[in-house]
């Protein structure tokens, strides 16, 4: 049940305020480890070594703290496993910041709408209109509630059956922030950052395909178009050049009924993608608290599967 606890905590109190959040750690390993090995001679392997090194450093020091805290109290280590696991969840904190940009937006505030945006998402914001700001909102969460809401949940789970739900959940945290500080295809990461990507598409696989699902049927509990969601699903998922970000966001696009995805810019340069789903009308506002809607649907029904696994088991 401390996985359920860690949802309540965090469905109550987003990411801690004033109080150290370990990804900010699992960040400073990443940044000593690359300056330490980054190298654009035999890149490639240097950025595997890199992945190592960042796993082995996090899960020592976890597994350092755990046994520090169980010396002292196994009350305090249970506090502490719990708290692992809250932090890890980032489903109050994804509602919150994309929730900002819909605010601004239903105040006619465009420019800060964009500012909020860009908090949360990798492209440029700057000329985004109102519809390609919806657009890139409703991407952002589609896209989150995989990496950083189903897929925690599922290492989670599979964790709690290994007895280290939170070694299972930090390390695929651990791929994930690696992912986002190394794993980009530009001059400086493409090789380097390989790795990293790879491994982070790798855990992703699975839980990029059942949270699409589950998502399906959260949209039918809120009574959206969940055979649309499925037809875009089964025609759009694997337009992207990632094999994990079109599944949610297909389906999103389907229950929405609005198109995702097509080309945008990141770093002043455009970048060509595909559509997903179909255009019927213009994204509006509603869309963004629509989003939320599925996402929290999916939460719940995520949660009432982790009880009733907890109960069976």
């Amino acid at each position: 049940m401390m996985i359920l606890a860690a949802m309540l905590l965090d469905s109550i109190f987003g990411d801690p305020k004033g109080i150290p959040h370990p990804v900010t750690y699992v960040g400073r390993i990443i940044s000593f480890w690359e300056k330490r090995l980054y190298t654009k001679k035999d890149a490639k392997i240097k950025g595997v070594i890199f992945c190592a090194a960042v796993l082995l450093s996090v899960l020592f020091t976890i597994a350092s703290v755990f046994f520090a805290a169980q010396s002292i109290n196994e009350y305090l280590f249970t506090v502490i496993k719990i708290y692992t696991l809250y932090t890890a969840i980032a489903f109050r904190s994804l509602k919150d910041e994309s929730m900002k940009v819909a605010c601004e937006l239903n105040s006619g505030n465009i420019d800060e709408a964009r500012k909020f945006l860009s908090y949360i998402v990798g492209r440029d914001t700057e000329k985004l209109n109102r519809p390609g700001i919806i657009r890139a909102s409703v991407e952002t969460i589609a896209e989150s509630y995989i990496d950083g809401v189903f897929t925690v949940l599922f290492y989670m789970v599979l964790g709690s059956f290994a007895g280290h739900a939170a070694i299972f959940t930090w390390t695929y945290k651990t791929v994930n922030t690696m992912d986002s500080m190394v794993g980009y295809d530009d001059e400086r990461y493409h090789d380097f950052g390989w790795g990293a990507a790879k491994l982070d598409d790798l855990l992703n696989f699975i839980p990029a395909r059942l949270g699409a699902l589950l998502a399906i049927v959260a949209g039918a509990a809120l009574g959206f178009d969940w055979k649309n969601a499925l037809k875009i699903f089964a025609r759009d998922r694997k337009k992207h050049k990632s094999p994990n970000s079109a599944h949610a966001e297909s389906v999103y696009a389907g229950l929405l009924g609005i198109s995702l995805g097509g080309g945008a810019f990141y770093g002043g340069e455009f970048e060509a993608r595909p559509t997903l789903g179909d255009s019927t009308r213009e994204p509006e506002t509603e869309d963004i608290i629509k989003s939320h809607k599925i996402l929290t649907y999916s939460y719940a029904l995520f949660a009432c599967i982790i009880y009733v696994l907890g109960r069976a088991i």
